[in-house]
């Protein structure tokens, strides 16, 4: 079977598994197990992210992954991942979640930003990022593994698109200028309970860096950042898994708050 050939069958089956919320073994080994590496991962998400769009859903943004160093020395790699943010991935603010549409999800809570401008350099800076930034936002990002029981690598989650399912954006949009990236303080919480807390630079020391690093890496894909387009930078704490009928409240200071609410079975 041809490397393409393999590759649009793994990304069928990750699409099957969304499709009918089962989970299914860990698609390394159907990559070649240990001659598969990153870029075959990623032409199994590019493949399903060409799918989505001819079936006319909306690419509106990225999701950055792996921006913990501590994460990237569990899974041996050095830098982060990303997937695709479709429209019909979005909900608004204590928007319910409908049951029934996900796995195993959990949530985390994130740095969102929203840029003005293409970026399209081989090589970008800070000052690119910043000025290209209209505005950042709290948000929360729901993954949910396609892979039994999370028993992921690398090559797992990158094939499927991150790991990435869904994700809730604050309503009060902030200027850069009025916000500390760094030391801004997050506590996410479920009901009365703290369930997650961090820090803006837990995100590659700085949720800058984040973008920086995605910018750069999608221009070397083929597939660049464009005006309009939303990036979710990277976790500021640990996640924490989803029951049914949970409600988390994300604080971020400066930011404001954002609600994830899930439907009860």
């Amino acid at each position: 079977m041809s490397n393409s050939a393999v590759f649009e069958s793994v990304a069928q089956a990750l699409r099957n598994a969304e499709l009918t919320q089962t989970a299914i073994a860990p698609i390394r080994p159907q990559l070649g197990a240990e001659q598969a590496d990153v870029d075959s991962a990623y032409a199994v998400q590019e493949v399903n992210t060409q799918r989505a769009l001819k079936e006319g859903r909306r690419l509106v943004g990225r999701k950055i992954g792996l921006t913990s160093k501590v994460v990237q020395a569990q899974l041996g790699v050095d830098q982060p991942d990303f997937g695709m943010l479709f429209a019909d991935m979005a909900y608004g603010d204590g928007e319910v979640i409908p049951a029934g549409l996900l796995i195993q999800p959990k949530v985390e809570a994130e740095i969102a930003l929203v840029i003005n401008k293409d970026l399209t350099q081989k090589k970008h800076s800070y000052a690119d990022i910043i000025s290209a930034t209209e505005y950042a936002l709290p948000a929360i990002e729901v993954v949910d593994s396609r892979i039994e029981n999370w028993k992921i690598s690398l090559i797992d989650t990158v094939a499927d698109n991150a790991s990435s399912a869904a994700f809730v954006l604050g309503s009060r949009p902030v200027k850069l200028d009025q916000l500390d990236l760094v030391n801004c303080k997050m506590t996410m919480t479920r009901g009365d309970e703290v369930v997650s807390q961090g820090i803006g630079k837990a995100c590659l020391a700085n949720p800058l860096n984040a973008a920086v690093w995605l910018a750069d890496e999608m221009v070397r894909r083929g597939r660049p950042l464009l005006a309009g387009d939303i990036i979710l930078t990277g976790a500021l704490g640990p996640m924490v898994i989803v029951q049914p009928g949970d409600e988390f409240k994300v604080e971020i200071e400066g930011f404001g708050s954002v609600v994830a609410a899930f439907a009860a079975e």
